[in-house]
């Protein structure tokens, strides 16, 4: 569904140049969720930018639907919706002519136009309010109005930038509740960017970014082997027999200190039971611990993730001005 080949884009300032993309290129397949990990200012939002049309690439291509983002950008933008970082709604009207207005903009017909809205108030729980000015509404029922007006004309592709920044965690799960119903129901594939560790866990692939590159691509559960294996810590008052028990399995400590023992092994929940109903030994404790999309983001940059502005941003904050 996307096909991306060596994208880059470099935007002009006063004091020279910023790369905010450095030849990232990526597929994505028809129905999954696709999520970008990484910090503010990685280069995430200029990615969509690019593949959304609303920004040219310096250089690269990328296919959407089977449309050239340069050459048919029409057709692009008729493939696809776009939920933005920023709330983009018109608070002064209310909820269904927020909808009334973007299915206007998509040329739908109007019978067809009034089926849709109302599939989209009821899938995203909006029914009782459709007549409330969306100024009274909270930061999760206009996210969530967002989304269904992203989806009335019915596109190949959702684009959710930051789809629950900010939001409570209740509002968070509720928002993912939909964006699964969306995967399942309506067969749309969708592209998200976001920071928060946990919500990639939900993506089928997940693309690692960091000052404009693609430094990491696979499955979360791909991404974590590479960090390590399923980490065990154990305490017990025969440390000596435990070590050497563990060395007879082919197991060697990362570290013992006092009653402490430590070491990894593949599949940890499944080596566990076993290694607990055979150990020939009493122990006090034992924990299993398992890499998390967070290990792998510090092994590969080296550090947690920043919170530094997005130079890009305040590009596209000067054009809006």
């Amino acid at each position: 569904m996307i096909d991306v080949r060596h994208l880059h884009r470099v935007f002009r300032t006063k004091k020279g140049t910023v790369t905010a993309v450095n030849d990232v290129s990526f597929t994505v397949e028809r129905g999954e969720i696709f999520g970008f990990l990484g910090p503010n200012g990685a280069g995430k939002t200029t990615t969509i930018g690019m593949l959304c049309t609303l920004l040219r690439p310096t250089s690269g291509t990328a296919i959407l639907n089977g449309f050239d983002i340069v050459k048919q950008p029409h057709y692009v933008r008729k493939s696809i919706g776009l939920v933005f970082q920023d709330p983009s709604l018109d608070e002064r009207l209310t909820a269904r002519e927020n909808l009334e207005f973007h299915a206007r903009l998509y040329r739908l017909p109007k019978d067809l136009a009034r089926e849709r809205i109302d599939r989209m108030l009821e899938m995203v729980e909006l029914v009782s309010r459709q007549d409330d000015l969306v100024k009274n509404f909270s930061g999760g029922m206009k996210r969530r109005l967002e989304i269904a007006r992203g989806l009335i004309h019915h596109p190949r592709i959702l684009f959710l930038d930051e789809p629950t920044l900010g939001l409570d965690p209740q509002t968070r799960v509720c928002i993912w509740d939909y964006i699964h119903q969306l995967q399942r129901e309506e067969q749309v594939t969708i592209f998200l960017t976001t920071h928060y560790m946990e919500e990639a866990e939900h993506c089928r692939h997940i693309g690692v970014m960091d000052y404009g590159k693609l430094i990491g691509l696979d499955t979360p559960e791909g991404l974590k082997k590479t960090v390590g294996e399923d980490r065990i810590t154990m305490t017990t008052l025969h440390v000596k027999q435990a070590t050497a028990y563990l060395a007879s399995r082919g197991l060697s400590p990362l570290g013992v200190r006092e009653r402490e023992v430590v070491f990894e092994v593949q599949n940890g929940e499944a080596f566990l039971p076993s290694f607990v109903k055979q150990a020939p030994f009493d122990m006090l404790t034992i924990n299993l611990t398992r890499p998390t999309l967070e290990d792998v983001f510090l092994r590969m940059t080296g550090r947690t993730l920043r919170g530094e502005g997005d130079p890009v941003g305040a590009a596209r904050s000067g054009r809006r001005r």
